[in-house]
C-alpha cells in the first residue's frame, strides 16, 4: 500500500505549488516522509531551499529538521508516487474561473505519473470540477487509465492566512477518494501531519461542494451585515452598535461587515454560481451576495468624499490617507484586495490619494494595480481611511489621527469599527 511506502520512505510524496497552502503541508509532510516541494518560480523555490517563506506566513524554524526537495524541475518529480495538486484557482476579470494553474498542474503532474500513483487536488474548485477537468488531462497526456492504473482524491484546503491558532494540525481535514481503498489510503497519510483528525466524504464532488460552501456561506452572511451597515448609516445609527445589542441573543450569527476580497471568500462563490449556471441554475442569493459585497469600497469611498464636501472642502484639493492595502490583517498578501475599489472610487472624483501599509509590497502593488506606498504619512490629509485593522494600527490613540488633520476639521473613516469607541473630537464614520 501507498501509505506504507511513504512513512518507510520507500518512496516520496511531492506538493506541487508552494505558496500559503502547498508549503505548510509539505514541510509537515517532511517532518515524517520524503517530500519534494515543486514550484514553477524558480525565484520562489530559491527562498525556499534558504529557509525563506515568500508568502511570510512561516519562520525559518519551521524549515528545520524537514526531509524535503525544493525543486522547479520536472525531472524531479520522477521519484514521487503521491501528488498533492495546491495551486491557487483564481477567477478572470469576468468573474469566471480561471483553472488555468490547475489544468496547468495537471499537466506537470501527468507527464511523470506512473501506474500505482496517487493524485489528490487541494484547490478549491467547484463541485464535479476535479473528475471532469482534471482526471481527463491526466489520462490524456499520461497514457493511464483512471482507477485502473492511478488513483484521484480530493482533500480541500483550510489554512487561513495570518491565523497562529488554527492551522494545518488543528483543523479537522476533509478527505475523499476515487474508490474505497484510496480513501483509506489518503486519509491514512494526512492522519500523519493532521491532529484533529480526518473527516471521510461520501465522494470527491461532495468533498469540493463542502469547501466551497464553507466561503460561500460566509460570503453571504457578510453580504447582509453590510447591506445593513448601508440602511443603518442612513437611518443614523452604528452599525457595531446594533450588532452588539443583536449580539446577546444566544443565537445571533455574529459577522461584521467590511471589504470582502482575498483569494477565498471573494473569489469561490464566482465557482460555485458558474457550476450552477451550468446546470440550468441561476443562483440568486449567492449572486446578490457577490453584488453586495463587491460594491463595498465604492460605497465607503463615496460616502468619505461626502462628509469632506460637508465639511466645506473642495474635493478636487482634498487629501486622503488610506491605511492599510492588503486583503487582511496582518498578512502581506495583496491578492484580490478591495481597497483598490476605495481608492478607485476616491481617484474618479480626482481626490488625491496615498497609501500606507506595514506589511505590503509597494512594487507589488504598483505591479498589480498601479499604485504604491508612501513610507509614512506625509503632512494634513482632509480624511483618513482605516482600511485594514493591522496589530500596527489598532493601537492607535485620537491624537495620532489629529495630528495628520486640519485643526477643527477632517474625517477618520474606520472601516471595521476599530476605534468606535476612542474617537471623541474627530468626525467619525464606520460601516
Amino acid at each position: 500500500m501507498i501509505y506504507d511506502k511513504l512513512i518507510n520512505k520507500e518512496t516520496k510524496l511531492a506538493v506541487i505549488g508552494l505558496g500559503y497552502v502547498g508549503l505548510p503541508i509539505a514541510l509537515e509532510f517532511a517532518k515524517k516522509i520524503s517530500v519534494i516541494g515543486f514550484d514553477i518560480n524558480e525565484k520562489r523555490v530559491d527562498m525556499m531551499r534558504n529557509n525563506i517563506d515568500p508568502s511570510k506566513e512561516l519562520e525559518s524554524k519551521d524549515f528545520e529538521g524537514t526531509d524535503i526537495h525544493f525543486t522547479a524541475k520536472l525531472e524531479d518529480l520522477k521519484d514521487a508516487t503521491f501528488f498533492i495538486v495546491a495551486v491557487p484557482t483564481p477567477i478572470d476579470e469576468s468573474n469566471l474561473p480561471d483553472l488555468s494553474p490547475l489544468l496547468g498542474a495537471s499537466k506537470t503532474v501527468a507527464q511523470v505519473l506512473k501506474k500505482g500513483d496517487y493524485v489528490v487536488y487541494e484547490s478549491t474548485v467547484y463541485p464535479g470540477c476535479t473528475e471532469e477537468d482534471c482526471i481527463p488531462v491526466l489520462e490524456e497526456i499520461s497514457g493511464l487509465t483512471f482507477i485502473d492504473d492511478f488513483k484521484v482524491g480530493y482533500s480541500p484546503e483550510r489554512i487561513n492566512p495570518g491565523d497562529k491558532v488554527h492551522t494545518l494540525q488543528t483543523i479537522v481535514k476533509v478527505a475523499a477518494g476515487c474508490d474505497d481503498e484510496s480513501l483509506d489510503q489518503i486519509a491514512k497519510t494526512y492522519e500523519l501531519v493532521v491532529d484533529a483528525g480526518v473527516h471521510r466524504a461520501a465522494s470527491i464532488k461532495v468533498a469540493e461542494a463542502a469547501k466551497i460552501i464553507e466561503n460561500t456561506q460566509r460570503d453571504v452572511n457578510i453580504a447582509l451585515i453590510n447591506e445593513l451597515s448601508i440602511i443603518f448609516n442612513r437611518v443614523g445609527i452604528n452599525t457595531y452598535d446594533v450588532l452588539e445589542a443583536a449580539g446577546t441573543k444566544w443565537n445571533f450569527l455574529n459577522f461584521k461587515p467590511g471589504l470582502v476580497g482575498g483569494h477565498c471568500i471573494g473569489v469561490d462563490p464566482y465557482y460555485l454560481t458558474h457550476k450552477a449556471k451550468k446546470t440550468g441554475y441561476h443562483a440568486k442569493v449567492i449572486n446578490s451576495g457577490r453584488y453586495v459585497n463587491d460594491s463595498m469600497g465604492f460605497y465607503i469611498g463615496k460616502q468619505t468624499v461626502k462628509k469632506i464636501l460637508g465639511q466645506g472642502t473642495n474635493i478636487m484639493d482634498a487629501r486622503v490617507l488610506i491605511m492599510g492595502a492588503t486583503f487582511k490583517e496582518d498578512v502581506s498578501d495583496i491578492r484580490n484586495s478591495r481597497v483598490i475599489d476605495v481608492i478607485k472610487e476616491l481617484e474618479s472624483f480626482s481626490v488625491n490619494v496615498e497609501v500606507v501599509d506595514p506589511h505590503a509590497s509597494s512594487e507589488e502593488l504598483q505591479h498589480e494595480y498601479g499604485f504604491g506606498l508612501v513610507k509614512e504619512p506625509t503632512g494634513k490629509y482632509d480624511a483618513i481611511i482605516v482600511a485594514v485593522n493591522h496589530a500596527e494600527y489598532v493601537t492607535l490613540t485620537e491624537g495620532y489621527f489629529k495630528s495628520f488633520l486640519p485643526e477643527g476639521k477632517g474625517i477618520l473613516t474606520d472601516i471595521k469599527g476599530v476605534f468606535k469607541d476612542k474617537i471623541k473630537d474627530i468626525e467619525y464614520w464606520s460601516l
